[in-house]
């Protein structure tokens, strides 16, 4: 479980991509003369992203390689900060995110699975480690997921924030009243 004191201090959510919002695998092929790149993505990870957002929390997609794929992810999920280094240098895009936000470490979580992730996990205030990650990073984890990264890790990421922060009901409330006013169509059994 998540410990509360952290929890309520996080205002923004940082993600890798590859190995946490994806299960690590890259399928790359060619459209007549282009590359394309396709990855998999949880769809429970992009439903509790929006409710993530619904809350107030912000959320940053951190990549250590640039992808049309994790671009358009991000877009369909309406997160504005995509932070991609084909390098694997996160700190530096990180710091500018958090001068531009004004936000300390102590305010950032961050979910990540592979040793490119080290750096931002010594230095944010709730490391977070999918099932699937490198020993190393487990070791520095205040939370490590039960779920593999693209997997649902995600999604169990955010409810887990949101109850330490005694706000997953109400999230979930508003979800549902929200889905209800837009369907006005039959309910099931009448």
């Amino acid at each position: 479980m998540l410990d509360a004191t952290s929890a309520k201090r996080i205002r923004l959510l940082g993600l890798d991509v590859d190995g946490v919002l994806t299960d690590n695998g890259v399928y790359i092929g060619a459209v007549g003369d282009e590359v394309v790149e396709y990855k998999r993505f949880d769809i429970q990870d992009g439903l509790g992203i929006a409710m993530l957002r619904g809350s107030g929390l912000e959320v940053a997609l951190v990549s250590g390689r640039v992808s049309a794929a994790t671009s358009a992810r991000a877009r369909e999920l309406g997160i504005d900060e995509v932070l991609q280094d084909a390098g694997a240098r996160k700190i530096p895009a990180f710091q500018a995110l958090r001068d531009r936000r004004g936000l300390s470490w102590e305010e950032v979580a961050f979910v990540g699975d592979d040793l490119a992730d080290l750096p931002v996990f010594q230095r944010v205030g709730l490391p977070v480690a999918v099932a699937n990650a490198v020993p190393e990073l487990r070791a520095l984890a205040a939370y490590v997921t039960t779920a593999s990264g693209g997997h649902g890790a995600v999604r169990e990421v955010i409810e887990r924030l949101l109850q330490a922060r005694g706000e997953w009901e109400e999230t979930v409330r508003r979800f549902l009243e929200a889905r209800d006013a837009l369907d006005s169509g039959p309910v099931l059994g009448s």
